[in-house]
């Protein structure tokens, strides 16, 4: 963190406006600056220092990282609409048998080879991936997110089953990681600003010690005169007419 400002990375898919909303709610004096980075150079953009944070695909890390996932995303198979395979609902890796499918270089599913048939050569990038599959030479198999990012019309997509999954995660250096990582992690995982995990609260006021109440003085009474016995009266005869 630099200053006032905190470097947020993210990797293409992931959509981080809400939690850039809820930053400027709670922390509006440090200003929150995204940072997009490429998938596969994510993890090297905290180490370079270029990011403070990075949401990232959770594949793709080192044990210098902190990373904490976030959620997982469902993977689907991105095809023509006009494609046969657009007829179902979901597909398994079994339907992809005798089709093309299309293994970007910067693949983010993390697996060594796709089912389906291999094409003449790899993309370079899930851009130029999904404009193959949108000219027919193969469908691709992405995180749905990535499906959306690139949406077309001429184009649609289906879940497939039993598919390797991208989880997506928070990463940060174990050593020298940002003083508020805690206030983001708790914005990312939906915490209330209220929550103790957060940024330390301020330490109440101290309050005046309260003084305990002294036992009232027992006042002196004044000591009692004695009361003047009275003489009796006595009853004399009624005198005589």
């Amino acid at each position: 963190m630099t200053g006032s400002e905190f470097l947020l990375g993210y990797v293409p898919g992931v959509v981080p406006t809400k939690w850039l909303r809820m930053w400027v709610e709670r922390l509006p004096e440090v200003r929150l600056t995204l940072v997009a980075v490429s998938a596969q150079d994510a993890a090297e953009a905290v180490r370079r220092r270029e990011a403070d944070a990075v949401l990232l695909r959770t594949f793709v890390g080192g044990e210098d990282l902190h990373t904490i996932p976030l959620y997982t995303e469902t993977t689907v198979v991105v095809m023509q609409k006009e494609h046969v395979l657009a007829a179902a609902d979901e597909l398994s890796a079994e339907d992809l048998a005798e089709t093309t499918v299309l293994h970007p270089l910067d693949d983010t599913l993390g697996w060594e080879r796709p089912p389906g048939l291999a094409g003449w050569d790899r993309p370079e990038s899930t851009e130029d991936a999904i404009r193959f599959a949108a000219a027919g030479v193969g469908v691709l198999v992405v995180p749905q997110s990535l499906a959306r990012l690139h949406h077309r019309r001429d184009l649609t997509y289906r879940p497939l089953v039993g598919a390797p999954e991208s989880s997506v995660g928070l990463s940060w250096l174990r050593e020298g990681g940002p003083e508020l990582i805690e206030e983001l992690i708790g914005i990312v995982r939906g915490r209330t600003a209220n929550s103790t995990r957060g940024r330390q609260q301020e330490a109440p006021a101290k309050q005046a010690p309260v003084k305990k109440k002294q036992p009232a003085a027992t006042q002196k009474q004044a000591p009692r005169k004695p009361q003047q016995q009275r003489k009796p009266v006595t009853k004399g005869r009624k005198p005589r007419r």
